[in-house]
Parts: structure tokens; C-alpha cells; sequence
């Protein structure tokens, strides 16, 4: 559910009619919904009741990679979210934006010595660490600033997620995790090395997924883990279980299931653990909260007729990487559709958002809206064709407020410098 809805024959955001943000911002538009941040970490607050541990609530470590916009982190901060991060720029901005450090975890395959030691400075909760190579790195980092990193050591089960090829994490061919063969050997290591405090495992399969079975199995495995480790006498007491639950994009296709049965299935999963449970949603909480607010720029007459929208494959990249499916609907619709392609204005093939697609009829000067694009849609948008940064807005009832001004191009530009020879 989200708060865009028709209210008067015009798409609102909220209470605010979308066609009062573009005149006031202009498009195209990121445009973010309070309500629906709000309603989202309810509902998946709600959906893990019954997993508390010795008095306390899972955490809930949201994603940061999926929209680090900081209206969007101070709001959910203020709903007593963590954070999860994958670099130090993810870990500023959640500290910035009010996320309690321990209850921050540090993801990635990649982490350098420095944001370790950015990460130990600001006393976070959890490293997850996802190879040998990086227990050694962070060992040296904890003994240099004279500090304990707590860890959990992420495993990769060898289980296919059935999600896209670009956006799974946990089979053996992904760069992810340690694999669950080598567990041991990696916890035996971790025990031995100065400055880490095991405490816990962590698994993450994939992003998108819209089956339950992969990540059950998945945990089964975890469930396995954590009985040998703590035989060998590992103080086990925290299961990092990822994020990954899919939310609706596309009508045609099967509804992901609902965060009430993904907790009843982690209920079952973790029975007897005995451990404090972390998740890290992301796109869960975040995609239906926002959409891409964009201005037809003229419908280009063809077999099938073009679209082109103002907004571009810089803003919105998912459908050029991922063929990635978003509804596309008129904000003021006139109860009539049309066949078109949908396209961008970049010089390149794959500026396409939609082939073919059956939509509200739109013609030049027409709002409209990109659904579901509050995840991973500004976050990963560039400058590309030395097209501006979208704006991006926060709405709250029958206010809005720019929490991102659009980028000048002179911006762009003021940024660059030129070598000596070239000045003059």
C-alpha cells in the first residue's frame, strides 16, 4: 500500500497534489511519502512479533544502498530503525541522520582499512565480514585504534534465490560471503585473532525475491551452523538474516509474499536459536514509498508511438539494467489508454522504460508518474548526458518540502578543473 492515490481526478502525494510539486520543483521528480515510510516499518514491525530475544526486539537494520536520502534516514530513524551500510559514505549518512551506532551493521565484500577504521571509531554494533582476507585487515584495524569489533561472519549457503541474475547473492558463483563449507575454518580463524569478538552469523541470498522456500532453506542451513559453532565452543548470540523480501512491481506477475508470512516462515525457520536476530529490508520499506515524478516532452507519432519523457535512464536506471517493470500512470488520467513505448531523452537505446506498454493515454505537457521507484532509483542515478540530478521531496500530509535541490549543470561544471595548461 502507498499514499499516491487519485484524489479529484489528479494523482496525490499524500494531500498534495503532484501537480502543485512540479510547479513549484519541476521535473523530473523524486517524491517520497511519510506516511507510507511509516506504515512499512509498521507492518514489518508488526510482522516479527513473537521473535524477541531476552527482552529485546530484533533490529531492524534498514539497507542503506536503497535510498540514503537524508529525510528518508532521519524519518526512519526516528521510527527506531538501524542501519544496515556497505561503505563509509553509507556510514556517515546514517549517523548523520540519527541511527544509534550499535545498532549499525557493516556490510560488504570490500571494505578498506580506512572505513574499518571509521567504522570502529564510531563504535558501530556488527562488522559483517565476508572473507579471511578482510578478519586479517580487520584484526590490524582493531589493534591499531586500540578497539574490539564485534563480528558476525557472512556465509554464502549455496542456495539459488530465483531472483535476478544481477541481484543474487547466495549461490557459490556470486562474489559474496564465505562459503559454508569453509565456516569453521573461517570462525577458528576469527577465535584466534586479536581485537575480534565473534558473536555472530549473517546470510544474505539475494535482492527481489518473491519465494519464500530459498531463504527457509537458507536458514536451515544458518540454524545448522549456529548448533556446530557454539560445540566448538562459539559464544553465538546474534543471527544477522539479511533483507531481500520482494514488493510488487509488476500486476502480471505473482505477489510476493507478505511480510506477515515471511515472519511467520522466519518464526518457524530460527525456532530454538536462541539468539538475537537481526533483518536489513531495504527495498520493502522504501519502493512503494516514492515514485518518479516526470513531464511528457512530446509523443513521438510511429507504429507504436513514443513517448519521451523528460526524465531519463540517468534517473531511473533500473529498467535499463535490469528490465526491471514500474507502472507508469497519468497524474491527471482521463479514463482512456493507448499503446505506447516510453523512452528518455538520453542518446542511447536502452533509455527505454517501457515497450509496448498499455498505459493512461498522455499526450506533450502531461505529468506523469513513475510507481514504485523509492528504491534504488535516485541512489544509483548520474549525471550522464550532463543531465542535472533529479530533486528529490519529502511529503507529509499537505505539506512537501525539497530535501535534495535539483543539481545545476553549473555545478557540474564548477566542479571540474583544468590542468594549467589548458587555463588562460
Amino acid at each position: 500500500m502507498d499514499h499516491f492515490t487519485l484524489i479529484g481526478g489528479e494523482m496525490h502525494a499524500e494531500n498534495v497534489p503532484l501537480s502543485a510539486i512540479a510547479e513549484t520543483v519541476g521535473t523530473p521528480a523524486y517524491i517520497y511519502s511519510a506516511a507510507t515510510l511509516e506504515r512499512h516499518v509498521q507492518v514489518f514491525r508488526d510482522a516479527l512479533h513473537g521473535l524477541e530475544h531476552d527482552g529485546q526486539a530484533p533490529l531492524i537494520a534498514f539497507a542503506v544502498k536503497a535510498n540514503p536520502n537524508g529525510a528518508v534516514l532521519a524519518t526512519l530513524a526516528r521510527l527506531g530503525m538501524g542501519a544496515d551500510v556497505v561503505s563509509g559514505g553509507e556510514l556517515a549518512r546514517a549517523l548523520a541522520a540519527g541511527m544509534k551506532p550499535d545498532e549499525i551493521v557493516f556490510s560488504g565484500v570490500g571494505k578498506s582499512r580506512d572505513e574499518m577504521a571509521q567504522g570502529l571509531a564510531a563504535g558501530i554494533g556488527q562488522f559483517n565480514v565476508e572473507s579471511v582476507e578482510e578478519l586479517d585487515m580487520l584484526s590490524a584495524a582493531a589493534v591499531e585504534a586500540g578497539r574490539e569489533a564485534a563480528i558476525a561472519i557472512r556465509i554464502n549457503p549455496d542456495v539459488t534465490a530465483g531472483t535476478h541474475h544481477k541481484i543474487s547473492t547466495g549461490s557459490a558463483s556470486n562474489k559474496f560471503g564465505i562459503a559454508y563449507a569453509r565456516a569453521m575454518e573461517a570462525y577458528a580463524r576469527a577465535a584466534s585473532l586479536p581485537g575480534i569478538r565473534v558473536r555472530g552469523v549473517a546470510v544474505h541470498i539475494g535482492s527481489q525475491l518473491t519465494d519464500l522456500a530459498p531463504l527457509e532453506a537458507a536458514f536451515g542451513r544458518m540454524g545448522a551452523l549456529i548448533g556446530e559453532l557454539r560445540a566448538a565452543g562459539h559464544d553465538i548470540t546474534h543471527a544477522d538474516l539479511g533483507g531481500g523480501l520482494g514488493v510488487p512491481y509488476d500486476p502480471a506477475l505473482p505477489v510476493p509474499p507478505s511480510p506477515a508470512a515471511y515472519g511467520e516462515m522466519v518464526r518457524r525457520a530460527t525456532k530454538g536459536w536462541n539468539a538475537r536476530l537481526t533483518f536489513e529490508p531495504g527495498r520493502l520499506i522504501v519502493a512503494n514509498a516514492g515514485i518518479l515524478l516526470s513531464r511528457v516532452i512530446l509523443v513521438k507519432e510511429a507504429e507504436t508511438p513514443f513517448v519521451v519523457a523528460d526524465a531519463a535512464m540517468n534517473d531511473l536506471l533500473r529498467p535499463s539494467l535490469y528490465d526491471a517493470w514500474h507502472h507508469i500512470r497519468a497524474v491527471k488520467p482521463d479514463g482512456t489508454e493507448r499503446t505506447f513505448n516510453v523512452v528518455g531523452p538520453v542518446c542511447e537505446s536502452g533509455d527505454t522504460f517501457a515497450t509496448g506498454r498499455t498505459m493512461d493515454r498522455v499526450a506533450a505537457g502531461d505529468l506523469i508518474a513513475f510507481m514504485t521507484a523509492g528504491a534504488y532509483g535516485a541512489t544509483m542515478a548520474s549525471t550522464y548526458n550532463s543531465r542535472a540530478l533529479a530533486a528529490e521531496v519529502m511529503v507529509q500530509g499537505d505539506r512537501f518540502a525539497v530535501v535534495r535541490p535539483r543539481q545545476p549543470v553549473e555545478a557540474l561544471i564548477a566542479a571540474e578543473h583544468l590542468p594549467e595548461w589548458l587555463e588562460g
